[in-house]
């Protein structure tokens, strides 16, 4: 695939997913008991927790072309 397709591909993934991602963690966060300290680690969680599966994403948009290694 040509890479600038890949990353246009690659980036419109990224942020429909980050939106996705952000309306559940919002509708998660109404349950979250309001207690400090739960509300601390739940927010530390999902703030951190959306570059998980962005990772093996941002790889496969930057791996170089098969047969272009080098």
């Amino acid at each position: 695939m040509n890479p600038r397709i890949k990353k246009l591909v690659g980036a419109a993934a990224l942020i429909s997913g980050l939106v996705a991602y952000v309306l559940v963690a919002i509708v998660i966060a109404d349950f979250v008991p309001k207690h400090w300290i739960i509300q601390l680690l739940f927010y530390a969680i999902a703030g951190i927790g959306w570059a998980l599966p962005a990772m093996p994403l941002i790889k496969w948009m930057n791996a170089a072309p098969k047969g272009r290694r080098q």
